[in-house]
């Protein structure tokens, strides 16, 4: 009996080295749980990060776009206002009586007034009589055999076309000689 007593004796008290390998497990515990907290707190930081990037990029898409509208309308309103002279000068035309030579005079000052204007713009005129046809530039309304002209010629303009750098506005209406 006195060894089952020696027995419980070296079984319940503990030794040198399993006491300092429960310390540590003791000390992991509040290790982890600082890290956990520190991994919180980076987590809601990245959140906060997000969310805020998130509304400036609304923002800029919101103030892009008015940006967008302010000068659309801008360029609009520049573009009227240089049109109002050839108004004015239509409504002198429209007092006299058509055949008059002031009337007449009338209608060549807006018909030049218009033609710089587009071309100050940067409008110019595609569909010139004898010209090449060019599917890209050109709507071919009507064909005619005609020997004097070449292939693909266009031997008359019903509308002319009109093209804005390297954008077709309106393609020419021709008629294409075959």
């Amino acid at each position: 009996m006195a060894e089952d007593i020696k027995k419980e004796e070296t079984v319940e008290a503990p030794t040198e080295t399993e006491q300092k390998e429960e310390a540590p497990k003791k000390e992991k515990k509040p290790r982890k749980n600082a890290e956990v907290e520190k991994l919180k707190q980076e987590l809601e930081k990245a959140n906060d990060l997000l969310l805020r990037t998130a509304a400036e990029f609304d923002n800029y898409k919101k103030r892009t776009e008015r940006e967008k509208i302010s000068t659309s309308e801008y360029a609009k309103a520049s573009v009227m206002k240089t049109l109002l002279p050839i108004l004015d000068n239509a409504d002198r035309a429209a007092e006299y009586e058509q055949g008059t030579e002031q009337y007449n005079k009338g209608i060549e000052l807006i018909v030049k007034q218009l033609s710089d204007l587009s071309s100050k713009l940067g409008l110019v005129e595609i569909g010139v009589v004898g010209e090449t046809f060019d599917p890209n530039l050109h709507e071919a309304i009507m064909h005619i055999d005609d020997e004097s002209l070449g292939e693909n010629v266009i031997a008359q303009v019903m509308q002319k076309g009109y093209k804005f750098g390297d954008t077709v506005v309106r393609p020419a209406m021709v008629q294409v000689a075959n």
